[in-house]
């Protein structure tokens, strides 16, 4: 039987430091394709992914506008979303076509598993994990991956500049039951090495209560900014 292929569309902006892990996490995998998606890198991240042969499309800024632009030059049956600073678990393509083959599942994500030895970080993973499962509320640091039929369906990722992951996966919810993987992604812990575990888990829960509020994206996107710049 044939194997649904797979594209893996990974938005980048100066990942010079992370891309080889990253690339190198999927190097295994079968019938798969990759497409890099620049949003105006001025470090090696373009170099360092065309040394490797993976396709590189050029976008403006913005990992929402990147990964539809990904997603439009795709040929895959399954279109996986996958940041520049994560790294997929060993056999993650069979787990792929695994997860969408369950009945009324609509898409799915893996667990989540933070790439520091900071202690605080293990109480942070279980609970991103029991949302995720629980809730089904995912993240995009946790791999979204999903139908491309479906994807086209829902026309997308909404093109705002913050919580781009959050809106695709509540538009989700009600289509079918989001899957989690019993495997987690390895995620790079420098966001909360530099801000630390309180003040990242506090900005966070501040944006997500803003969008709620109703708060206009791009605005939450402006003050996302202010506070890391606050923090540092």
């Amino acid at each position: 039987m044939l194997k649904e292929k797979i594209s893996i569309i990974i938005p980048v902006l100066n990942e010079a430091s992370t891309i080889n892990k990253t690339l190198a996490s999927i190097e295994n995998a079968s019938n798969i394709e990759i497409i890099l998606v620049d949003g105006g890198s001025e470090d090696e991240t373009v170099a360092i992914a065309q040394s490797c042969g993976i396709k590189v499309l050029s976008s403006p800024p913005g990992r929402a506008t990147q990964m539809n632009k990904g997603a439009a030059a795709a040929t895959g049956d399954i279109l996986l979303f996958l940041h520049a600073d994560t790294r997929l678990p060993n056999n993650f393509d069979t787990s792929v076509r695994q997860s969408l083959q369950i009945p009324k599942t609509i898409a799915a994500a893996f667990e989540l598993k933070i790439d520091s030895d900071m202690p605080s970080l293990r109480l942070i993973e279980k609970m991103v994990n029991l949302r995720s499962r629980y809730l089904q509320m995912p993240y995009g640091d946790q791999a979204i991956f999903l139908k491309a039929s479906v994807f086209g369906q829902i026309s997308g990722f909404r093109d705002i500049p913050i919580m781009e992951d959050f809106e695709l996966v509540r538009r989700l919810q009600p289509l079918g039951k989001i899957e989690i993987v019993p495997a987690p992604v390895l995620t790079s812990g420098r966001r909360w090495e530099k801000l630390g575990v309180l003040k990242t888990t506090l900005i966070n829960q501040l944006i997500i209560l803003g969008y709620f509020l109703g708060i206009p994206p791009a605005q939450l996107a402006s003050w996302y900014r202010i506070k890391q710049k606050t923090y540092e």
